[in-house]
This record gives C-alpha cells, sequence and structure tokens, in this order.
C-alpha cells in the first residue's frame, strides 16, 4: 500500500487489540487485490438502540487505481452490531467480495451473459428522436430513433425492455447502440 493506513474512531475506546484486528484485515486486502493505494477505516458507535443497545458502525474506504471502494457497514437494531468484532469482520468480508470482484473485472474474467445485450429504457425524448438504455452491464448508452426496428421509437416507454445491439467504436457522446428491439421482459437482471 502506498499510503499508511488511516485508522480512526468516534466514541469507542481505540484499544491496541482492535488497531491490530484492523492492521490484520487490511494485511489480508493487500493479499487480495495487489496495487491498493490506500485505506482508512472508521469505527464509530453513534446509534443507541432501546432494543440493543450501542450499534457499531465500520466504513472502509480503499483506493486502487482508477477507483474508490466503499463499504459502509451499519444495519440498525441488529444484535450481532453489538459486537465490535463482528462489526469489523462483517466490514472487511464485504470489502473482499468488491475487490475480488475488481480483480477478475481487471483481469477480463467476468462473467459473459448468454445471447444479446438486454437493457432497460431510462430515457426518451420523441420530440428529440434519442433516448438512453441503463443496458445489463450496467453501460448507459445512447441511441436514436432511427436504430429501433420497425420504426417503433414513438411506442416506446421509459421502463421498457429491449434487445440491442452496440457500436463498437464509441462516439462523442460514448456508447451508442446500432439497433434497438423491444422484448417482453429481460432474462437477465443485473441486480438479481
Amino acid at each position: 500500500m502506498e499510503t499508511p493506513l488511516e485508522l480512526s474512531f468516534q466514541h469507542v475506546e481505540p484499544t491496541e487489540e482492535i488497531k491490530d484486528l484492523v492492521r490484520e484485515k487490511v494485511d489480508q486486502l493487500d493479499g487480495i487485490y495487489d496495487g491498493i493505494t490506500s485505506c482508512h477505516v472508521y469505527i464509530r458507535a453513534p446509534h443507541q438502540s432501546q432494543r440493543t443497545g450501542d450499534l457499531y458502525e465500520v466504513t472502509i474506504e480503499v483506493r486502487i487505481p482508477g477507483k474508490e471502494l466503499v463499504v459502509n457497514r451499519h444495519r440498525h437494531d441488529q444484535p450481532e452490531r453489538e459486537h465490535l468484532k463482528v462489526a469489523i469482520r462483517d466490514a472487511f468480508d464485504a470489502m473482499q467480495r468488491d475487490l475480488k470482484s475488481a480483480s477478475r473485472k481487471l483481469q477480463g474474467d467476468v462473467k459473459q451473459i448468454d445471447g444479446p445485450l438486454q437493457g432497460k429504457v431510462v430515457e426518451i425524448r420523441y420530440d428529440e428522436g434519442f433516448g438512453q438504455i441503463m443496458a445489463t452491464d450496467h453501460r448507459l448508452i445512447y441511441f436514436h430513433e432511427n436504430s429501433v426496428a420497425d420504426g417503433g421509437f414513438k411506442d416506446l416507454k421509459q421502463g421498457d425492455t429491449v434487445e440491442l445491439a452496440v457500436n463498437t467504436d464509441d462516439s462523442a457522446i460514448g456508447p451508442q447502440a446500432s439497433s434497438v428491439r423491444p422484448i417482453g421482459s429481460m432474462k437477465y437482471d443485473p441486480n438479481g
């Protein structure tokens, strides 16, 4: 790591045991993703719950080249959040998953989706003849009314699901669909 660990406590006693636990967890992150430039860990005990007492919050900010990953664990009113070590473990487990995902994407080992690219219409401007689609690969893709199959641009509505083909060369406005075809429902749910 290029920058030393930054660790801060709010309403929590900064014991050596907790500091050592956090350092150990940060070392494990370094083993998962080679190239972490900095790590900031914030530990707070701000919430008093009548049912469960103090509930700890652990926020981890990790910077890697070109990206910042943030995990903020503060599930309210869950009894296990009363234990600081459990809160730290849960937050670092989530960060490990995020770093593994970032590493796979960097290596090009991302899950391939069978079939054509799909998405949902998130914006449509009938008067200007264009719209935008949020694709299942999380790209925002522009489309022109001429790219809609069978001249069905005026029939599209925000929220409609579509299949699309994207030009390999991005235009000045970003990725652009070369063809858009309305479909019944998505076969792949990126959030599912």
